[in-house]
């Protein structure tokens, strides 16, 4: 009989050995999925928050042919400020990625809800025709069709 409890005792402890590591893996596990979606809720966050009309008149002259220029002007319509900075707006033109912008608060000195930006893009030389802008700001996309 001793060796019967003394067999249990053995396979007693192994179990909680065993139960005790997947416990501790599957508390690992959780704890990184909790963080995932907590990172995840505060990128969504800033997206909600951050929305972006262009307020350029498509009928009036955007592009300077003297200096291949495009001007447009963006209205902040979210809730969140953002950074009046060329390296947190990207920007394509037919297309292609534009990276000599100069971003100007026509009406302040940050861009919060309800200022405007003026931004210069450079280097565009465009011909005659039809042809898109198109602006990304922290997630939220408009899209600007023009004629030259």
């Amino acid at each position: 009989m001793a060796s019967v409890s003394a067999s249990h005792l053995i396979l007693f402890i192994a179990s909680l050995v065993i139960a005790a590591g997947v416990a501790g893996t599957f508390t690992q596990g959780i704890s990184r999925l909790s963080q995932s979606i907590d990172d995840q809720s505060l990128e969504v966050s800033e997206e909600v928050r951050t929305d972006i009309e262009i307020i350029s008149d498509a009928g009036s002259p955007v592009y300077n042919n003297s200096t291949n220029t495009v001007t447009l002007l963006v209205k902040n319509t979210g809730t969140a400020d953002i950074p009046a900075d060329s390296q947190f707006i990207e920007i394509l033109v037919d297309g292609q990625y534009r990276t000599n912008v100069t971003v100007t608060v026509v009406d302040g000195e940050e861009w919060r809800p309800n200022n405007v930006v003026r931004l210069e893009i450079g280097g565009a030389d465009l011909s005659s025709g039809d042809h898109r802008a198109k602006i990304i700001v922290n997630g939220d996309e408009e899209v600007f069709a023009f004629r030259v």
